[in-house]
């Protein structure tokens, strides 16, 4: 079965922008979703529309993949899953570790997606002594005493982090000196790696903030508007709405 150690996608050979590669999945989804409606054919409006993109910019990010679809048919739903799958090295197996199995981690192994996207969590694992051998999602967790032989065993090139943010820059630098070339973290800090590291960072408060933000924004611009005075109904008519009387010449 080939792993993630000796297979890395092809995006950045062919040349495909980071902003296509970072769209890429939100086509599959909505690829996915049709395949599994029977859907044979799409057009690149409605995709667009299912990815929540506009279409001229689909049509841009598809021509990188060399498909541009037929005129008046649109685009083949299962070349397209296949075709993006293949671009986005989901056609083998990458077997990830999760290390940090605490609420967040426990989450993230009982997540389902990860083996219909081309991700076998191949190990779980934790400082907590307590915790080894206990089975979460049905697989036993594994002390982190066990962390290299478990990446050096399974060929895992990806690993995810969900421990605490003072121990995770600690674990990553474990992971990458195992070998991990590819970082998930969940941790609430910024990590610092190596040239060749690639790290996605997920922190679920600063997109709460950003939320906030935006509502703070809109409850001020609905204050603001409350707060101007209706225009008199007609420009005519003096502040109590009665026409002014006529002077005589």
């Amino acid at each position: 079965m080939a792993t993630g150690r000796t297979h890395r996608p092809a995006t950045r050979s062919r040349g495909i922008p980071e902003a296509t590669v970072a769209r890429l999945p939100l086509y599959l989804r909505a690829l996915t979703a049709l395949s599994e409606r029977s859907v044979p054919t799409v057009s690149s409006e409605e995709l667009a529309a299912a990815a929540g993109v506009n279409s001229a910019k689909l049509r841009k990010d598809f021509s990188y993949l060399g498909s541009y679809g037929t005129r008046g048919v649109g685009y083949d739903v299962e070349y397209l899953v296949y075709q993006i799958s293949r671009e986005l090295g989901l056609t083998q197996d990458w077997p990830v570790v999760i290390v940090g199995i605490g609420n967040l981690g426990a989450a993230l192994a009982n997540y389902g997606g990860f083996a219909s996207r081309g991700f076998r969590v191949a190990a779980l694992i934790d400082a907590d002594p307590a915790m080894a051998g206990k089975p979460v999602a049905g697989i036993p967790v594994q002390h982190t005493d066990e962390l290299e032989k478990i990446i050096h065993d399974n060929g895992v090139s990806i690993g995810v982090i969900a421990t605490p943010a003072g121990a995770a820059q600690q674990v990553c630098d474990r992971l990458v000196a195992a070998g991990v070339t590819s970082i998930l973290n969940f941790a609430p800090t910024v990590l610092s790696v190596p040239d060749g590291v690639d790290v996605r960072k997920v922190d679920l408060s600063i997109e709460l903030q950003i939320l906030a933000f935006h509502e703070q924004r809109k409850a001020g611009e609905e204050a603001a508007a409350a707060a101007v005075p209706p225009a008199p109904e007609e420009s005519g008519k003096g502040p109590d709405g009665d026409v002014p009387a006529v002077m005589p010449a």
